[in-house]
């Protein structure tokens, strides 16, 4: 069982902009003051830039391009949408937006078949929807694929119903808090745990400060230590900047990288870059329309593909 892979998924956005229907409770989304199609063309050129930057060191980038007629703004992020693992099955998870839900294309398997994975199962949790109940893939739920846990902050987009339900079919432990950040001088759900936190193959990256609750949060540290990650605290401000939505990677010849934007990356105080640096080389983009649109960022974009090969 490996936490890290080589081969990540993106999806080139054709209609990125900022998507209303996500920002009732994602408070990471910011208006920007210029027309959707100049947005578009910006998150464009900083997604193939990024994506450039992941292959020049051998991380294996699959990028199927989105579909204009189809409207969907988010689809940038695949990884709340599906997820992928060694086993060969695929997760398909419930979306709390009305407009994310035409993201989930069956055209996006396809193409991975086409490039020699093997989908055994595909683990369809979608029908939740009807329900109004949802669990965002690995934006919700940061999996420890190694010692199977599964870190989830609960929010209007991941159920506790549904973690424990994807737990038992995964055979996952699941380690549940509520992760909060200051909005207008309340403590409100941060949309997605990602964004508060991060697993390497030996190190944690994680907003503490955003566990208000005592007891949760010697529960993440408890279950952090005894599978002996080393543990990188950040700042709720730097939380802000996306310091917590990073993801490693594995490039050519085994090298791993933590990859993240260039704002996460700005945000870091020089200790915090040392610890990550002896466990991985550090890659950072400049994501910055993504960002304050889409709320969402580097580790957002990229989903990872765990399926064995033919």
């Amino acid at each position: 069982m490996q936490q890290i892979t080589n081969t990540i998924l993106m999806i080139r956005p054709v209609a990125f902009r900022l998507n209303e229907q996500t920002a009732v409770n994602n408070y990471f989304q910011e208006k920007m003051s210029i027309e959707n199609i100049e947005i578009n063309k910006k998150a464009q050129v900083e997604f193939d830039i990024f994506a450039e930057k992941l292959r020049s060191v051998g991380i294996q980038v699959i990028v199927e391009d989105d579909q204009l007629e189809l409207d969907t703004p988010d689809s940038i992020f695949p990884n709340n949408w599906v997820s992928f693992h060694e086993n060969g099955n695929v997760a398909l998870y419930p979306m709390f937006a009305e407009n994310r839900r035409r993201e989930r294309r069956e055209e996006t398997l396809i193409r991975l078949e086409k490039e020699g994975f093997v989908i055994k199962q595909i683990i369809d949790y979608t029908t939740a929807e009807e329900e109004k109940i949802y669990l965002e893939g690995t934006g919700s739920l940061l999996l420890d694929r190694v010692n199977k846990k599964a870190y989830c902050a609960l929010s209007d987009r991941a159920h506790e119903d549904l973690i424990i339900e994807f737990c038992e079919d995964f055979e996952y432990t699941p380690v549940i808090f509520s992760a909060l950040q200051t909005k207008d001088n309340k403590r409100l759900p941060i949309y997605h745990t990602n964004v508060m936190m991060a697993l390497g193959e030996y190190i944690a990256i994680v907003c503490l400060d955003s566990i208000d609750n005592k007891k949760e949060k010697k529960l993440v540290i408890k279950n952090l230590k005894e599978d002996k990650k080393e543990i990188i605290e950040i700042s709720e401000k730097q939380m802000q900047q996306f310091a917590g939505n990073m993801l490693q990677v594995k490039g050519a010849n085994e090298s791993k990288y933590m990859v993240m934007s260039k704002a996460a990356f700005d945000s870091l105080r020089p200790d915090q870059i040392k610890k990550i640096e002896a466990d991985a080389h550090i890659l950072s983009s400049d994501l910055q329309t993504i960002e304050t649109c889409g709320g969402g960022s580097a580790r957002c974009m990229m989903a990872e593909v765990f399926l064995p090969k033919e």
